[in-house]
């Protein structure tokens, strides 16, 4: 906040405002609103230059007949600066009013600050959603460094156990059909980027103040239909490329199906998470990091081996699955 602004009193003639402006505005470098205030400094609405110079039909006109109340922007002294940002990059203001809680007129805060903010918090999205859990930079202590990289890192090795572990689930599986392993980098690699996607535009959302209560459920709902489509299209696309160079439609079902299970569960998966970790207070942005990546890494290679345990033992028998489906159900 700057300190340094025009006022005038609401109970000021024009030609009175004006001398009093010529003080105020050499400590100055750019004048983009004056402010009205009372006798008491109660900040009451504000005034351009344009309305002081052309609104006025005599230098005896009092400020109180040309100033505008209306749209009145402005920020208390002990709000978050991301706040202050919000609000001027909603409105398009280039200067907003800063008060206090009475609403006395305290300061200013101009538009070249509030980028320095924008700046400063697009890049701490950046490196949170990139798994770095502290702000740091290249010239940093090693130490510092390593303090903010390491944690994600272990999150991500222990979700890589995770991904082995149910790989060796299904170990049988691949030993009898060893051509599903070809297929897993894919699945994983579809959901992981898939859930990133998704999770990207919902902190995007909540950054702008963009995604609120009523319309969380209509996100769900369209996050669903981009997601089938997707699905639908890239599984096409898969089971095509298995039919003219595979050998196996057991293959080839297996992978198409779950493609398109992995990309919905994903979809919602990313959705979801930075809508959950805004309710609990915790930083949105770090859902579009190693932990989406991780649990639909996890998750999509579970489905993955599921469908291709059903599908590999329908084309052998299908009553027996038929069967199986029966008991499910």
């Amino acid at each position: 906040m700057a300190k340094e602004l025009v006022a005038v009193n609401i109970n000021w003639t024009v030609g009175q405002a004006i001398r009093e402006m010529r003080k105020q505005a050499d400590d100055l470098e750019n004048v983009y609103t004056i402010y009205v205030i009372n006798d008491d400094g109660i900040l009451k609405g504000r005034l351009s230059l344009k309305q002081l110079l052309f609104s006025a039909t005599s230098t005896r006109t009092t400020i109180k007949e040309i100033y505008t109340d209306e749209d009145l922007r402005s920020v208390e002294s002990d709000e978050d600066v991301e706040e202050v940002a919000d609000v001027m990059q909603k409105y398009d203001l280039v200067v907003i009013p800063v008060i206090t809680a009475s609403n006395l007129l305290v300061g200013r805060i101009t538009i070249d600050d509030v980028v320095d903010v924008i700046k400063d918090e697009a890049g701490r999205d950046y490196q949170m959603a990139s798994g770095i859990s502290e702000r740091v930079d290249s010239e940093d202590r090693i130490q510092q460094i390593l303090r903010a990289r390491f944690p994600w890192l272990l999150i991500g090795l222990i979700g890589g156990i995770f991904g082995a572990l149910v790989i060796n689930i299904f170990e049988y599986d691949i030993k009898i059909y060893p051509e599903m392993a070809f297929f897993i980098p894919l699945i994983a690699a579809m959901g992981g980027n898939v859930g990133v996607q998704s999770s990207a535009i919902i902190v995007q959302g909540l950054a702008n103040k963009t995604i609120g209560l009523s319309s969380t459920g209509q996100k769900l709902l369209k996050e669903l239909g981009v997601a089938t489509l997707n699905g639908v299209i890239l599984a096409l696309v898969i089971l095509a490329f298995n039919l003219r160079f595979g050998d196996s439609l057991a293959l080839s079902y297996t992978v198409s199906i779950a493609l398109f299970c992995v990309i919905i569960f994903a979809s919602l998966f990313g959705t979801l998470t930075p809508l959950v970790l805004d309710k609990l207070n915790i930083d949105p942005a770090l859902a579009t990091g190693p932990f989406i990546t991780t649990a639909n890494d996890i998750v999509g290679l579970f489905i993955y081996f599921i469908i291709g345990r059903m599908m590999y033992l329908y084309f052998q028998d299908p009553e027996a699955c038929n069967t199986i489906l029966e008991l499910v159900t």
